[in-house]
């Protein structure tokens, strides 16, 4: 019988692992994008089997629906609308929207622009 390793080292293998995938996904786009979608597949399925959540910057770089690598201008479209980032898969056609997160002050208020001129 083949050997096992403890839940926290095949987390930690497994997170290893999709950072590899996403990184080789990148690189491969421009020369094979079909390559670049199923190392997407396969990070996914990675994160699945071993429970672990995708990183956030990593998240918003494939389509959910389809699982396609996503590019600005190829693959994906990026646009601020409302307040919202919405990210659409030109494959699909899905969106996908994120609010724009506003910086807050020591308080907990929200902070003035610097930009305004009193």
């Amino acid at each position: 019988m083949s050997r096992r390793y403890p839940r926290s080292d095949r987390k930690h293998i497994a997170m290893e692992r999709i950072l590899i995938l996403f990184s080789q996904a990148e690189s491969f786009f421009q020369w094979d994008p079909e390559y670049s979608h199923h190392c997407v597949r396969q990070a996914r399925l990675i994160a699945m089997k071993e429970r672990i959540r995708i990183p956030p910057e990593l998240r918003r770089r494939y389509c959910r629906k389809c699982n396609s690598y996503l590019v600005p201008g190829r693959t994906g479209t990026i646009r601020i609308y409302r307040g919202r980032v919405i990210i659409t898969c030109l494959s699909c056609g899905w969106h996908r929207r994120f609010p724009i997160s506003r910086s807050k002050n020591i308080n907990g208020k929200e902070k003035a622009s610097e930009s305004r001129i009193s």
